[in-house]
């Protein structure tokens, strides 16, 4: 991923916080949280769809977000925790030579 594309996806959900009327600092903390441009996107999708009023809501969206991405990390980890058991059950324990 390209820093210019982080900073432009941060900018832009920025933007569109200030636009709310909220601090431009609540916008740098919530991009912050988010971490990738695709999570920005997603909460700046939200904001002009739903325009909230409340700071509240803005972090309770911005908090799904961050456990939505969460879960979808520990699946993966769970999913390769199972590849490599499985790998194990059906080839068994490599025994290394001169044992």
């Amino acid at each position: 991923m390209e820093r210019s594309e982080w900073t432009r996806a941060k900018d832009s959900l920025v933007r569109s916080i200030t636009d709310l009327g909220f601090a431009k600092e609540l916008g740098d903390e919530i991009a912050k949280n988010l971490g990738s441009p695709k999570a920005m996107q997603r909460m700046e999708a939200y904001l002009k769809y739903v325009k909230p009023s409340k700071i509240e809501m803005v972090v309770d969206e911005m908090l799904a977000i961050r456990s939505d991405i969460d879960n979808w990390h520990d699946k993966k980890a769970a999913e390769e925790a199972n590849a490599r058991y499985n790998e194990l059950l059906y080839y068994g324990l490599e025994q290394e030579e001169g044992s």
